[in-house]
Parts: C-alpha cells; structure tokens; sequence
C-alpha cells in the first residue's frame, strides 16, 4: 500500500475517533438549542471567524435538508486528496484483476463532515441520472457504483464532487450555533461548489452572505 492510501486512511481515521465536532448526529452537551426557522435549505451555510472548531474554520457547506427536527447537508471546500477508486467501492463486486487495475484510477475525494464519514455522497449537476439521483433544487445527489465509473471513465456529470461524510445538526442545534454567530448563510451558487480551487469557495460564498429570516 502506497504513501498516499496510507496517509487518506490515517486522516480519515482522525475523523473517526474525533468526539468534539460541532455538527454531529447528537447534541453536544454545551449546546444551546435556538428557535426553528426554514430559510437555511438550498442555501449555503458558512462558518464564520467565530467559529472555535478548527476543522470547520472557512467552511461551506451546501445545506440540503432542514426542518423542525434537524438539518443536514455536504462540506464542499475542503478536499481530502486522491485515493484509488478500489478504495470506495464494494471489495466484493471485483475479481482481484478487476481490483488491481481500478487502484490505477485516482479520484479527487472531499471531506463533507463528522457524521457517517465511511458514507459516499456524489454531489452533482443536473444533467445526470441515475436511480439512485436525488435532485435538491440547483444540484442533485446520486449513491452508486456505477456513477464513480462514469466519472472515472469521462461519462459522468459535468461536474461533480465525490464526499464521505455528511454534516447533521439535531432539533435546535444549529439554529443555536447561527445565533452565537457560528455560521451565516449564502446563496448557494453552482458555480462555487464546482470551482475548482477549494481554497477560494469560503471567500466567494462570503461576499453573497445575508441575515436570516
């Protein structure tokens, strides 16, 4: 096994055993529950300099679900590296041929947050479907196998990001943390989540910034 598997496999181990992430499937027990309001779905959610948790200072995240019981969405800017698609599919649907020529094929994979981190979301645009595609407004979201072929083959979306993880807040949570002022919210701009330079989507997502209703 490579320098490069090996050093994606300790990062997402770190991930793993972390217990201190601000958005998480519970409630911290500091947290402070704020009062439910629905302008955060299709919009981005962007950590502010508040924000006291290193591993989601200048971050956005792609907000895809809210409601009174919770919200959810996908880290978009910050990459984890290359890994070998053998490495994000089923062991079992490969002969070991198969396996070793797909360890040729490197895929850009993105971090998208504390929870469910060995779960595989491919955030992408509209044109592409599949049966597992779900669309939220401006971008869509396909759980498959086949669509980490096409995208290693050239015959994917147009653009596309591969995340492990999601973001998820409980009932409250994250209304709460919005109003000590950890995140604010953006529009959510197809153009950022695709741009290709990582490092510029905070700065970019910040300038279309407004105050919740």
């Amino acid at each position: 096994m490579n320098k490069r598997i090996l050093l994606f496999l300790f990062i997402i181990a770190q991930y793993l055993l972390s217990d201190h992430a601000i958005t998480s499937a519970k409630n911290p027990e500091n947290y402070f529950k704020g009062k439910f309001y629905n302008s955060v779905k299709n919009n981005f959610l962007i950590a502010t300099e508040k924000m006291s948790d290193d591993r989601f200072k200048k971050t956005v995240i792609a907000m895809l679900e809210n409601d009174a019981e919770g919200a959810w969405g996908l880290v978009i800017n910050k990459p984890l590296g290359e890994i070998p698609l053998a490495l994000l599919i089923d062991p079992s649907l490969n002969t070991s041929e198969e396996r070793e020529a797909l360890y040729k094929i490197n895929l850009k994979v993105f971090w998208g947050g504390p929870v469910s981190v060995k779960k595989i979301f491919i955030l992408h645009t509209n044109e592409y479907q599949s049966e597992t595609t779900r669309n939220y407004g401006t971008i869509s979201i396909s759980q498959d196998y086949n669509i980490l072929f096409d995208i290693a083959e050239k015959k994917g979306p147009k653009n596309s990001l591969i995340i492990l993880g999601y973001s998820g807040w409980s009932s409250g949570q994250l209304e709460g943390e919005m109003e000590m002022d950890h995140w604010i919210l953006s529009i959510l701009d197809t153009n950022i989540v695709f741009e290709k330079n990582s490092k510029k989507k905070w700065k970019k997502a910040l300038k279309n910034s407004f105050i919740k209703i």
